[in-house]
């Protein structure tokens, strides 16, 4: 059986933004409902680098989780206030990177969560070749930094940021080329991308299989996954809208099974809800959905 997370995110931006759960609460919640773990999302009140700067902080806040009997399944750090594709020297972003691992190292976090930072608009003001060259050359830098800690970098694509097309996330992989590197699946990130082409620039590039084609496509490149269901819409005209397991149109008996054999060397299922209205109201009914899913397809 494939162990349960979910990232807490959800409920500290957003429509969480003024009225956060506190992380007390969120941890003892989900331990409740039989959560195996959580999902850091590294900013905010929860913790992170910068509210928890040291040490014993930090092994306060992993033991607090243990006695939970919960674990970390990842951090999404906190990088948007960097920048990626915009500029010739990316060491502000690559620094930033090193202080989210060295938390991520204290916290005995096995994963850190990437993106390009840029929205897609960028490739008005910058070339694009250019930008992923530059996107690569940092990415490689950070995996290697991150692999000699005992780190893996995953890079989540989504349609709110630059390099949004299937052929941008094969060949961006392709190009990094490390062990240590790969692709976070977020399967309604990856149907928007896939089957709606949302807010690429140009012209459009999907593939007719969808998000089921894209993970094939991508078979030996994803090393985290993400499982939530899509309604094919866009939240805020940005990024996807991460809709409750059962008020979408994906075909999880289709994308699991496939996933499986995507080559995630490790045993964690994420659930996302992020910016969900009301992410904390329909959790319990999200767990439910994905017991039975792991029940099915998680041996």
């Amino acid at each position: 059986m494939k162990r349960i997370s979910i990232g807490s995110w959800a409920y500290a931006i957003g429509p969480y933004e003024n009225c956060p759960v506190s992380w007390e609460e969120v941890i003892s919640t989900l331990a409740d409902l039989g959560f195996d773990g959580v999902e850091l999302g590294g900013f905010g009140i929860h913790p992170n680098p910068d509210n928890m700067p040291t040490k014993d902080a930090r092994d306060a806040c992993k033991a607090q989780l243990a006695e939970k009997g919960l674990a970390f399944s990842g951090l999404a750090a906190n990088l948007w206030g960097e920048q990626l594709i915009n500029t010739d020297d990316t060491t502000k972003y690559i620094q930033e990177f090193s202080k989210n691992l060295d938390f991520c190292v204290d916290l005995d976090i096995p994963g850190i969560r990437v993106d390009t930072v840029q929205p897609p608009t960028i490739f008005e003001e910058v070339d694009e070749e250019e930008a992923r060259k530059r996107v690569v050359a940092t990415w490689q830098e950070c995996t290697k930094e991150a692999a000699d800690k005992g780190v893996y970098v995953t890079w989540e694509f989504e349609p709110g940021f630059a390099f949004n097309k299937p052929s941008d996330i094969i060949r961006i992989c392709e190009e990094v080329n490390d062990d240590n590197f790969g692709v976070q699946f977020d399967t309604c990130h990856a149907h928007m991308v896939a089957a709606v082409g949302a807010r690429q620039p140009g012209e459009k590039e999907t593939l007719p299989g969808g998000a089921l084609e894209l993970a094939q496509k991508l078979r030996g490149k994803i090393n985290h996954l993400h499982l939530i269901d899509s309604d094919g819409t866009l939240h805020g005209d940005e990024t996807s809208t991460h809709a409750p397991f059962g008020d979408g149109l994906l075909d999880f008996d289709t994308l699991i099974p496939e996933l499986n054999q995507s080559g995630v060397k490790h045993d964690w299922w994420t659930i996302d809800l992020c910016f969900w209205p009301d992410a904390w109201v329909v959790t319990e009914k999200c767990k439910k959905a994905i017991d039975i899913l792991n029940a099915k397809y998680g041996g």
